[in-house]
């Protein structure tokens, strides 16, 4: 029987997921079809409910508005999900006669894996832009590349609270500070990750390109449609190095795929889901 996965999310239709796991699978040689689904938070309840029975389903990624919403909707949360209360992962486990339901982050894999490929060393000074879902996982991720302080940079202090439950959770200390304050701050940052959707960074943007070049740090930006975005452009003409989301979207579908098919990925899967969406190939 053909296994089913999908991607899930409002709006989804820009999403490159679809294109990495289905070049994924194509190299593994599974037969798991993969889509996305348009799936609004008030929907999600609905649509869960609707997977029941359906034995094809083998698992689900979770973007965004849906990665805190979802759960509630799974049977138990394991690893940095469980930590963070944010999960972009369902892994549907067939084991033992009833399905169960299980959630993962795999964010955070993703983002450490992005950034260290870039060649941030341990221990930097970070900086996260916005506090949403994302910025949770960012927040982890900072943790594990040895951080041990972080600043997120929001434009309403009471939206950072999923980010502040993840420093807690980790056991990192992090300072919320208003965006009006971010342009000066993040110049000279070794790692700053922006968790932003797109162009909402354009205005920081501006306020950076006014300042001196200052042989500006890392940036991930996840946002990567449209390509490059606007911080980006003015990181890089700053002297600083970019990494597209992309990136980290390729390293945590990865970590996706292998729990969907219990598959290793190896260097040569990892080089076709570059080739799908136009990454390049890996060096290491």
């Amino acid at each position: 029987m053909s296994r089913r996965a999908a991607v899930l999310g409002h709006p989804i239709s820009h999403s490159k997921s679809p294109a990495l796991h289905t070049a994924a699978y194509a190299k593994l040689g599974v037969d798991i079809e993969y889509s996305a689904i348009d799936v609004t938070v008030d929907g999600l309840p609905a649509f869960m409910g609707s997977l029941r029975g359906d034995d094809s389903w083998c698992g689900l990624s979770v973007t965004m508005p849906l990665k805190s919403a979802m759960v509630k909707e799974v049977d138990e949360v394991r690893g940095a999900g469980a930590q963070l209360g944010v999960i972009n992962t369902v892994v549907f486990d067939h084991g033992g006669g009833a399905v169960r339901r299980v959630g993962y982050n795999t964010d955070v894999a993703g983002i450490v894996e992005a950034v260290r490929y870039a060649g941030v060393a341990s221990t930097p000074h970070a900086a996260i832009l916005g506090g949403g879902g994302t910025s949770a996982a960012a927040v982890a991720a900072v943790k594990e590349l040895g951080g041990s302080h972080v600043d997120v940079f929001v434009r309403d202090a009471g939206r950072a609270g999923e980010a502040e439950a993840a420093a807690t959770a980790v056991g990192i200390s992090l300072s919320v500070r208003p965006l009006t304050e971010a342009a000066t701050a993040v110049a000279g940052t070794d790692l700053v990750i922006s968790t932003f959707p797109p162009r909402a960074a354009d205005s920081l943007a501006e306020e950076l390109a006014a300042l001196p070049g200052t042989g500006a740090g890392v940036l991930l930006d996840v946002a990567y449609d449209p390509w490059p975005s606007r911080l980006a452009e003015v990181w890089h003409g700053h002297g600083g190095a970019v990494v597209p989301g992309l990136e980290m979207l390729m390293y945590q579908a990865a970590e996706q795929i292998r729990r969907f098919s219990g598959c290793d990925v190896d260097a040569a899967v990892i080089d076709v889901m570059c080739d799908s969406v136009g990454l390049p190939r890996r060096v290491f």
